[in-house]
């Protein structure tokens, strides 16, 4: 506590901004799994992304984040072995917060799509393994973190795959294309609108003191998915298209048709990234902020709207700097992405990762995003994905993990030796 009490300021401004560091690394690197698909579809531009993602990513931040965050900062570790000595999980945390955005930063330069989520996790793990041993890690709650990896890709894959099947089924194999598409265009925009909204008003939204029963929430939920239906009814009906009866006519039209809706989409993943992913930052933050506070290991979690709305800040920073890089990579190199590609992609992987937001689970949405965008081009055979890309960004995702945990040692080590 003597070490606590003799550098304070020092320590709780190291948290604010290698939290901040943190949540710029996030935005660099994870904002491709929320635009990613809509700028490779040629849907919106990289300019438009960055603007529509930077307004989504701060709400899903500042409105859902809270849940996930009490995870990393309390599930990972086991705070009672830190009682008698709680210098050493701020040192822990601190150090955690500063390896994973040392290796976002190298990656995002790179152009490495890799997860935010292994990243924090694999230096928590390193710092708590480093300060009191193995005992210092809660393996079981590890163990479900870990499951998580390996289920969210398939899971995004599957809902994807789904998707892409409908709107074979629906509008691209039937007779009149072009006029199924704006029969069943209203109704994919409202799916976006309500699961997205549902959960938010259910999970999100009480950590604004704002609580909704279930009744409430649903309703909410239907209303918000019935204006986004027709938001895109009435934006297909402006897009004119010129009678032809050229079967790829017809398919490029239905395509035009889907941009609107990839504006809806793109907006609910950035949405959910936020939500789920600024949790990697402001929970190691929570955490040193609330020993300082409280001199207490065990007590309440501080995570506060204003630490939300500052790890949102961090992920638009990093979205508007770095964040081309591995947009180009998600986007553009895995598969052939068109609207409604890209629109089957972004709705599972936003679907999974809000759901997974709402029952406090850190998830990779990198993992998530992979997957789907993989959902979608294994509907036209294994040759339209590119298996060497794939493989590339698979390996990164084994890599993150051990060099995150070796990084936040070091650091953990090199903070233990300067304050003492």
């Amino acid at each position: 506590m003597e070490i606590i009490a003799q550098h304070q300021t020092i320590l709780l401004v190291m948290a604010l901004v290698f939290g901040l560091y943190m949540t710029w690394g996030i935005g660099a690197n994870d904002v491709a799994n929320a635009m990613g698909t809509s700028v490779g579809s040629g849907a919106i531009s990289i300019r438009q992304a960055i603007v529509l993602a930077a307004i989504m990513e701060l709400s899903g931040a500042y409105l859902a984040g809270g849940k996930v965050a009490d995870t990393i900062s309390k599930g990972i570790l086991n705070g009672g072995r830190f009682e008698s000595t709680p210098e050493l999980l701020v040192f822990g945390m601190i150090g955690a917060l500063l390896a994973a955005g040392i290796w976002l930063m190298l990656a995002s330069m790179r152009g490495w799509p890799v997860s935010a989520t292994h990243a924090i996790v694999g230096a928590v793990c390193g710092a708590g393994l480093a300060a009191l041993g193995v005992d210092a890690v809660q393996w079981g709650m590890l163990g479900e973190i870990v499951a998580s990896w390996f289920v969210s890709p398939v899971l995004g894959g599957l809902v994807s795959l789904v998707l892409t099947l409908s709107i074979r089924r629906l509008i691209l194999n039937r007779a009149d294309p072009i006029g199924q598409a704006r029969k069943w265009g209203p109704m994919y925009a409202f799916l976006v609108g309500w699961i997205v909204s549902l959960i938010t008003v259910s999970k999100g939204l009480k950590h604004v003191d704002l609580d909704l029963g279930v009744v409430d929430g649903q309703v909410l939920s239907i209303l918000i998915g019935l204006l986004l239906a027709v938001a895109a009814w009435l934006m297909m009906r402006r897009i004119r298209l010129d009678d032809c009866a050229d079967r790829a006519f017809h398919y490029a039209s239905v395509e035009r048709l889907f941009i609107p809706q990839m504006v809806f989409t793109g907006a609910a993943m950035a949405f959910a990234h936020g939500s789920n992913d600024v949790a990697n930052g402001i929970g190691p933050m929570a955490e040193v902020i609330q020993i300082i506070e409280t001199r207490a290991v065990l007590a309440e979690s501080a995570v506060t709207p204003f630490m939300l709305f500052i790890g949102g800040a961090g992920l638009v920073a990093g979205l508007a700097t770095y964040g081309y890089k591995v947009i180009a990579t998600l986007g553009y190199k895995i598969t052939a992405l068109t609207p409604t590609r890209a629109y089957c992609a972004t709705v599972a992987a936003s679907f999974v990762t809000v759901a997974a937001s709402g029952l406090g689970l850190p998830v990779s949405t990198t993992h998530i995003a992979v997957g789907a965008v993989m959902g979608v081009g294994i509907v036209r055979g294994i040759g339209a994905l590119d298996l060497r890309v794939i493989g590339g960004i698979v390996l990164s995702w084994f890599i993150t993990v051990p060099v995150a945990a070796l990084l936040g040692a070091l650091i953990f080590h090199l903070l233990r030796v300067v304050f003492s």
